[in-house]
């Protein structure tokens, strides 16, 4: 049984396999009641609290919107700075986007690919030094190109567009590497030990949608998606701080889950056992798993182990 958002406080996690026995934060697991699973994710744990009118999160207008504000009636992919890595199988995504650029940096990455993509009739923009984005030209379809959560560490064989209509996209891909392959900034991140950045990866297509609804009334958290869909959907949000989380009332999404579980315990867990006892909290694992914890649930001494 699902408790109404109004009357929580949503708190956001990681995967619970992730937290010790001995995590802090799992002292108000073994004192909460347990829900039924709910979204599994990040697009999914979106989907499930945004609400879109019949269509899949079209990210990159969302985001170029949020960023920009020019998104308009133009159809965008995210397009963010990616770094590929080569084995004897193929080729797996490392990491996209957080690539430690500066925008010089970025600017100076995107420059050699723009006539790449002019060729082909698009745009290609950098947002921020970390988050780029493709204008598709009108009337112009793109592939159900996954979203980075779904690629990372796989093989990039199996999340390019196949067949016919995929054969330019994979072209245009491939002369993406080459360019960023050969780009002397590369050599420059290697010798500070950072990755290279050898790919650009394209997912969440879409137009900018004509309504965001949510029962969500109010959003703490620093992640650019969460926050373009906020500001579609008109809900307030603040970035993430201490006295945020330990302020928030019931309405309010806290976002933690991209967090690792050690900085969720050294900085972000005083703020949160405060809040409980203030608060009825809704712990929701990015693996599904939820919780709901009441302030009196702090009563039941009797629950020395659990979860």
């Amino acid at each position: 049984m699902d408790v109404p958002a109004s009357h929580v406080v949503d708190v956001w996690l990681p995967d619970l396999a992730r937290f010790a026995p001995d995590h802090p934060l799992r002292t108000l697991l073994r004192k909460a009641d347990p829900l039924a699973h709910g979204a599994r994710g990040y697009m999914d744990g979106l989907a499930a609290r945004f609400h879109l009118p019949g269509v899949a999160m079209p990210s990159g207008a969302l985001t170029r919107e949020w960023m920009a504000g020019d998104a308009g009636t133009a159809s965008w992919l995210c397009a963010d700075p990616a770094w590929v890595q080569p084995d004897l199988n193929g080729a797996r995504l490392l990491a996209c986007g957080q690539m430690q650029l500066s925008m010089d940096d970025a600017q100076a990455f995107a420059e050699p690919l723009k006539p790449l993509f002019d060729e082909a009739g698009m745009a290609l923009m950098v947002s921020a030094p970390d988050h780029w984005h493709v204008r598709l030209p009108a009337g112009a379809a793109a592939p159900d190109f996954a979203a980075p959560e779904q690629a990372l560490g796989e093989d990039l064989y199996y999340h390019l567009p196949q067949g016919p209509e995929g054969r330019p996209w994979r072209i245009l891909l491939n002369e993406v590497q080459v360019m960023l392959h050969q780009h002397p900034l590369n050599a420059e991140r290697r010798q500070r030990g950072l990755p290279p950045v050898n790919h650009v990866w394209l997912w969440g297509a879409g137009t900018l949608p004509g309504t965001v609804r949510t029962p969500v009334t109010e959003v703490v958290g620093d992640d650019t998606l969460l926050a373009a869909l906020a500001s579609q959907a008109k809900v307030p949000r603040t970035s993430r701080t201490e006295v945020a989380v330990a302020s928030a009332t019931p309405g309010t999404l806290i976002d933690l889950q991209d967090l690792p579980v050690e900085d969720i315990a050294a900085r972000w867990t005083p703020s949160l056992l405060a809040l409980a006892g203030q608060q009825p909290l809704q712990l929701s694992f990015a693996s599904g798993e939820r919780w709901v914890h009441k302030p009196w649930h702090r009563l039941r001494f009797w629950r020395g182990s659990g979860p």
